[in-house]
């Protein structure tokens, strides 16, 4: 697994890390905290040394699996958590965004302790809050810096102004955004124009369409996080199959498949582009990771952009409430 520089920040990470989050969270299929921790270290054994989580994933079980999972190779590893929600500790209720500094040095300290780690090597805001100013925010993580709690700062969804403002006040080391052949969304909002001119990483979530990409998704249980997105009604998942048809046809001729391709496709749009699939199967973190050693033509690539352009993506990404909280805009200072 070779390595990229995530923008010019100087953070070198493996080009494909590992999204946690399903371990333990948002799906049907979770597993208990042993398997979760093997899962991890299988990761580290074929090279993977990113891996992504957040203090809502749980809330907090996710931070526990992965901090034990990494303990033993904690210095040859870079963990990312998150902040942003206003979460009870006592019920575990999450009451909504909160990027108030207090919250966020609350979400510092309890994410330093379940991740059994000093300093946390990338903390992102996990979703603007509309009553903060990113500069507040910023000031805040800027200030854990300089604390030695945290060494690079990232946002997850900002809006392109709010993503410049807070880069003034403390550089922005990586943006995680969705990002797929069916979500390219940050390749016209400005997101993927302001990471080239200002220097920051772009780590895809969701690099395989919540796997629908995989071709080998059928069906959404109740009970299934993407139960509730309109893409995955089962009139929007027959259209959309088209993008898992593209992605066979090229997975044919390279004796791949059609999720190795669509991490490949993302590898290919930036060299600062790291995509951080999840899974809990090991067979599947095996196909995932040899997407990094497919290489696509620029005739493949071509191939490949214009025919998705040509596909129109049935059903929105989040229901309503979710997608309100993406491209947001933090107020201003008063």
């Amino acid at each position: 697994m070779h390595n990229r520089e995530l923008g010019r920040s100087g953070l070198h990470v493996s080009a494909l890390g590992l999204g946690c989050m399903g371990i333990s969270f948002g799906y049907t299929n979770k597993l208990d905290k042993a398997a979760g921790v093997a899962l991890i270290r299988a990761a580290v054994e074929r090279g993977v040394t990113f891996f992504d989580t957040a203090e809502v994933y749980g809330p907090f079980e996710n931070e526990e699996v992965v901090g034990e999972a990494l303990r033993p190779v904690r210095d040859q590893v870079v963990i990312a958590t998150k902040f942003g929600f206003d979460i009870d500790f006592a019920t575990s209720e999450n009451r909504g965004v909160s990027s108030r500094p207090e919250r966020i040095r609350q979400a510092v300290e309890g994410s330093l302790k379940r991740l059994g780690v000093e300093t946390i090597d990338l903390l992102y805001q996990h979703r603007v809050d509309p009553n903060v100013p990113i500069e507040d925010v910023a000031g805040t993580v800027k200030d854990l810096i300089a604390e030695g709690k945290v060494t690079h700062f990232g946002m997850s969804e900002p809006g392109v102004q709010t993503l410049r403002r807070a880069h003034d006040v403390q550089p922005v080391t990586a943006i995680q955004n969705e990002y797929s052949l069916w979500w390219r969304e940050p390749e016209t909002n400005g997101i993927m124009a302001a990471c080239d001119e200002l220097g920051i990483g772009f780590v895809p979530y969701s690099p395989l369409g919540k796997g629908f990409l995989t071709g080998a998704l059928t069906k959404v249980d109740n009970g299934d996080f993407r139960a509730t997105s309109p893409r995955f009604s089962p009139e929007a998942m027959a259209k959309n199959q088209a993008f898992v048809e593209l992605l066979k046809d090229v997975a044919d001729d390279k004796g791949a498949t059609p999720a190795q391709i669509a991490l490949a496709w993302l590898l290919a749009q930036r060299p600062y582009v790291v995509p951080i699939p999840g899974t809990t199967k090991l067979h599947r973190l095996d196909e995932n990771l040899g997407a990094a050693e497919i290489v696509l033509s620029e005739a493949d690539l071509g191939k490949i952009t214009n025919a998705a352009s040509g596909i129109q993506a049935e059903g929105d990404r989040y229901a309503p409430a979710q997608m309100a909280m993406v491209g947001r805009e933090a107020p201003t200072v008063p």
